[in-house]
C-alpha cells in the first residue's frame, strides 16, 4: 500500500487541501480529506504538492527524436518517455502513410496493449490522421500519401496502393484503431464515416475544408471528434461556419485543441472552452519527435525532416509540422494564459479525453480507478508518475519520504 500524503488533491468538482490518495495494487482505494490516511504501508509526503489524474494525449505523434513511423520498436520507447510529462497513456498518432508502414505501426500497438511495460505509459488504441483527408489542408501530411474514400487518387502521385488498400489493413487491426481522422467532404467520406463508426472506431473531422452542411451531415452520421479545432480546417466566419463553427455547435462533439500558444491562440482558446465547456475539450500536444528537444535540433515526421524553432515543429519549407508541446506544458499554459482553473485544465487533460475514450477507471482520482496519478508541484511541474499503482517516473529519484 502506497499513502500519497499531504498534498492538495484534485477532483472534477472540487479540490481537497492536505488530502490523502490511498494506492494498493494497481488501484485507489481511497480519497481522504485526512492527510494522515491509513496507518501502514509506503507513505510519501507530497506536502505542498497537487494530486492528480495521470494526463491522457490522444493525439501524439513522438517524443525526444522518436517518431511513430519510424523503424524498430519506437512505440516502446514513446511509452517510455511520456511519464516525465505526466502522460499515463497515449494515442499513437500517425500521419498518412503506405499501408506496409501503417501495418507495421498497428502491429507495435498491438503489443504495447497487450504486454504493458512498467515504468511506462500505457499504449491506447491508435489514432490515425489518415490518408483520406483534403490535400488543400494537409499541412504537414505527405500529399503521395493521400486517397479517396471513394478508391480515387487525391494526391499528386497515385503510388502503388489505394483507399482501399489503406481500409483492409484497418480491418485486419480493428482493436489497434481508435481514432479516424478524415475529411467529410472527400467523396465517398460521410458513407465512410457510417462504416467505421459501425466497426467501432471514433471518427474525428479535420484537415479538411468541409463547410457547415457537410460538416453537419457527417456528424449526423456519427462523427464525434473534431481534430486539433482550428488547424487545417476551414475557418469560422459569421456568415459560413465552416467546420469550427460545427464542432462548436454540437454538444456531441468533443473537439481538440492544441495548447502550446503558437497553434491557437489563447484568447481563441478561451472563447472555445467558454462555447463547449472543459467537459467537451481536450488537451493535446500534437506532439512531434521534436518534442522534448532543443531549440535548433532536427527530428522526423513521417520519415520527413522536421525542425525544432519558435516553440513548435516545421518542415525545410517552413509549414507549421505539428508542435513542441508536452502535456504537463499544455496544463500549465491552460492555467496561465487560457484563464482556467486548475481543476479545469486537469479536466481537459485527463477526465474527458478518458470519458470520450470510455476508458472506465482511468482520469479521475476516486475510489475504485486505476492508480494512474501524478504528483505537481506549485509551478505545475511533474514530481511523480504513477501507473497501476507503481512509481514510473520520479524528478528526485529515491525521494519519497516515509513518515
Amino acid at each position: 500500500m502506497i499513502v500519497l500524503s499531504g498534498g492538495d488533491v484534485v477532483l472534477p468538482d472540487r479540490i481537497i487541501a492536505g488530502g490523502s490518495v490511498v494506492i494498493d495494487g494497481s488501484r485507489i482505494v481511497a480519497v481522504e480529506a485526512d492527510h494522515r490516511g491509513p496507518s501502514g504501508g509506503e507513505r510519501v509526503d507530497v506536502r505542498g504538492c497537487y494530486v492528480v489524474p495521470g494526463f491522457i494525449d490522444v493525439h501524439v505523434h513522438g517524443i525526444g527524436g522518436y517518431d511513430t513511423l519510424d523503424d524498430g520498436d519506437v512505440l516502446m520507447r514513446i511509452a517510455a518517455a511520456l511519464p516525465r510529462f505526466g502522460v499515463t497513456a497515449f494515442c499513437p498518432t500517425t500521419v498518412a502513410c503506405a499501408p506496409d508502414a501503417l501495418r507495421r505501426v498497428l502491429t507495435q500497438v498491438r503489443t504495447g496493449r497487450t504486454a504493458h511495460v512498467k515504468g511506462s505509459a500505457r499504449v491506447l488504441p491508435a489514432h490515425l490522421e489518415s490518408n483520406f483527408i483534403n490535400p488543400a489542408f494537409c499541412g504537414a501530411q505527405p500529399v503521395s500519401c493521400l486517397r479517396l474514400p471513394s478508391g480515387g487518387h487525391e494526391g499528386r502521385d497515385e503510388g502503388s496502393f489505394s483507399g482501399s488498400d489503406i481500409l483492409d489493413v484497418m480491418a485486419s487491426a480493428r482493436a489497434e484503431v481508435g481514432i479516424v481522422t478524415l475529411a467529410p467532404e472527400l467523396d465517398g467520406s460521410v458513407d465512410l464515416v457510417r462504416s467505421l463508426v459501425s466497426a467501432g472506431h471514433r471518427v474525428s473531422l479535420g484537415h479538411s475544408g468541409a463547410d457547415f452542411e457537410t460538416a453537419i451531415a457527417a456528424i449526423d452520421a456519427g462523427a464525434r471528434h473534431a481534430t486539433h479545432l482550428f488547424n487545417r480546417m476551414s475557418p469560422l466566419s459569421h456568415r459560413a461556419p465552416g467546420l469550427v463553427g460545427a464542432a462548436l455547435s454540437r454538444r456531441e462533439v468533443a473537439a481538440e485543441l492544441i495548447c502550446d500558444g503558437v497553434h491557437v491562440h489563447d484568447a481563441v482558446v478561451r472563447l472555445a472552452i467558454a462555447a463547449k465547456g472543459v467537459e467537451r475539450m481536450i488537451a493535446i500536444t500534437d506532439g512531434t519527435a521534436g518534442s522534448g528537444l532543443p531549440e535548433g535540433s532536427t527530428a522526423r515526421l513521417g520519415g520527413r525532416t522536421i525542425h525544432v524553432r519558435d516553440r513548435a515543429a516545421y518542415l525545410d519549407d517552413g509549414t507549421l509540422a505539428g508542435s513542441t508541446l508536452t502535456m504537463d506544458g499544455a496544463l500549465r499554459r491552460l492555467v496561465s494564459q487560457a484563464g482556467c482553473s486548475l481543476r479545469e485544465a486537469v479536466m481537459m487533460c485527463s477526465t474527458t479525453p478518458a470519458r470520450e475514450l470510455e476508458l472506465r477507471g482511468f482520469g479521475t482520482l476516486s475510489e475504485g480507478a486505476f492508480a494512474d496519478v501524478v504528483v505537481l508541484d506549485r509551478e505545475l511541474r511533474v514530481q511523480r508518475t504513477f501507473i497501476d499503482g507503481r512509481e514510473a517516473f520520479s524528478a528526485q529519484p529515491g525521494a519519497g519520504q516515509t513518515q
